[in-house]
């Protein structure tokens, strides 16, 4: 059966993988067997494939892509009890030490043993099936599309984002980057009770996109318009009540308590390849509450819950779909960053 191998840097081939067989040809009492129906491309995916690595995590050898998934139980473990045979799910992909100490704090997302899919050397699932634990597959109700399922792992970043920074009703949000994790940030912010989100990007597509998502979002074209006197002007020039960065830009992080309101909380999102530029004054005198977030813990199901419910609609940020045989084709087109896309999934042979 064959697999999406992340060769080297810029080397992707689509072969047969009997490695991952071999791992996995035993299932444990807890664990799962799942037929993928829906992989999506992840801005880490792309990152290896045309970095080779992601701060310390550097691909040494061949390693299958992908953890933004849905797909099909199709065979259970002896002590599960959750799932049944033909069960529609989406997965976690990271895995803790339930006995490390993050997993008994509560936040097993830091916890340093975690085994996080696509992440040098886990495997990821751009292939036909994958065993995982129970207690990280949760099921989708009927009418919560695979789509939709492959899409929970992102936009529970979101929902962690805005769960960190305590939104209180009414709040006044700013969201820097309009790409896949901003957006669902924005989303997840007014699920969360924010009256309005301020969405600031360069591309002009992606911002039609956020607009149209929900008439609370005010897009932002920073090329031509200024974040800051904007929000200011709408806000009596007290500011917004949280700012959210998610470019991963060091110009845009050095920015963020420009915008901010009084007693007002930045979290930073967007992932930084070196150390960013503090300003420690503009938060002082603002006193202002930094939070950093690093993955998300507790909200899978919190995150099915609202797509079922249409508290968030995140179809319209799906915006290209392949076939897995065109899965090489995929990566070269999602690392050539095209303006109009948000998120890019690839359909598994069923």
């Amino acid at each position: 059966m064959k697999s999406l191998v992340l060769e080297k840097k810029d080397d992707l081939s689509l072969r047969d993988f009997p490695e991952i067989d071999r791992q996995e040809e035993i299932l444990g009492p807890r664990d799962v067997r799942i037929k993928l129906h829906t992989v999506g491309i992840c801005g880490s995916d792309v990152h290896y494939y045309t970095h080779g690595r992601i701060g310390p995590f550097v691909i040494e050898e061949p390693m299958i892509l992908g953890h933004e998934g849905a797909g099909t139980v199709i065979e259970t473990g002896a002590e599960v009890t959750g799932l049944s045979i033909g069960d529609r799910v989406c997965m976690e992909p990271g895995v803790p030490d339930p006995n490390s100490r993050a997993a008994r704090l509560g936040i097993y997302n830091v916890d340093p043993a975690v085994r996080f899919w696509a992440t040098p050397p886990v495997h990821g699932i751009l292939r036909p099936t994958c065993v995982h634990p129970e207690a990280f597959t949760f099921k989708l109700p009927d009418n919560v599309s695979f789509a939709e399922g492959a899409m929970v792992e992102p936009l529970a970043v979101g929902v962690h984002a805005a769960t960190k920074a305590r939104v209180k009703p009414g709040d006044i949000g700013v969201v820097m980057g309009a790409g896949p994790i901003g957006l669902v940030t924005a989303l997840s912010a007014l699920a969360a009770g924010c009256a309005r989100i301020y969405v600031s990007d360069l591309a002009e597509k992606k911002l039609e996109i956020a607009q149209s998502l929900n008439p609370a979002i005010i897009p932002v074209n920073i090329a031509n318009d200024d974040l800051v006197a904007r929000v200011m002007k709408d806000t009596d020039g007290w500011g917004a009540d949280v700012v959210w960065e998610a470019t991963g830009s060091p110009k845009a992080a050095a920015t963020v308590f420009e915008p901010l309101a009084p007693g007002g909380c930045v979290v930073m999102i967007g992932g930084q390849a070196e150390p960013i530029s503090y300003d420690a004054g503009a938060a002082m005198i603002r006193e202002a509450r930094v939070e950093n977030i690093f993955r998300y813990a507790h909200v899978f199901p919190r995150c099915v819950a609202m797509l079922s419910s249409g508290a968030i609609d995140i179809k319209p940020l799906i915006t290209r779909t392949f076939d897995f045989g065109d899965s090489v084709e995929a990566f070269e087109v999602a690392a050539s960053a095209p303006p109009a896309d948000v998120k890019m999934q690839i359909i598994l042979p069923q």
